[in-house]
């Protein structure tokens, strides 16, 4: 069985590409997990975070408002900035549309709940970056565990 797992980020791109590489090394596992195969599919609000996505190994993907509300149904996962289902997020790169493409995907979705200027997440205890990655990417891992048992 083939796994896509859909990566949208904004702005730089740089929770995307730090996001990628910890993902391909759960890939590298997937097979004990009955998983054929794990393609991951970035998917930026523009071309710069697409293309810094690119450099840190997604095997493919696509930039813009129309690449996010088509391709993000691709994804038994989608994984980001809590930003990508709440519309005018990343400095506006969020258009409503490309919120709602998110939250009616059928995948998963696995939202890295960052602090924001204009929202507040109430209860959750700051962490770090590399904190929230180790987190969404054990939580995906269990999940692949689960899913699909060998």
């Amino acid at each position: 069985m083939k796994i896509r797992i859909v990566v949208i980020d904004g702005m730089g791109g740089g929770i995307g590409a730090a996001l990628i590489p910890r993902l391909k090394e759960i890939a590298a596992s997937a097979h004990s997990a009955g998983v054929e195969d794990i393609e991951i599919i970035a998917l930026g609000a523009n071309a710069i975070a697409t293309e810094r996505m690119m450099k840190a190994g997604a095997h493919r993907g696509a930039s813009g408002e129309n690449a996010v509300k088509r391709s993000v149904a691709l994804g038994d996962f989608i994984v980001g900035p809590i930003g990508i289902v709440i519309a005018n997020s990343l400095m506006g790169e969020i258009s409503a549309d490309m919120a709602e493409a998110v939250l009616n995907a059928p995948g998963e979705r696995i939202l890295l709940p960052l602090q924001n200027d204009h929202f507040h997440i109430a209860g959750f205890e700051s962490a770090s970056l590399a904190k929230l990655i180790d987190d969404a990417v054990a939580y995906l891992k269990k999940r692949l565990d689960t899913k699909h048992p060998s």
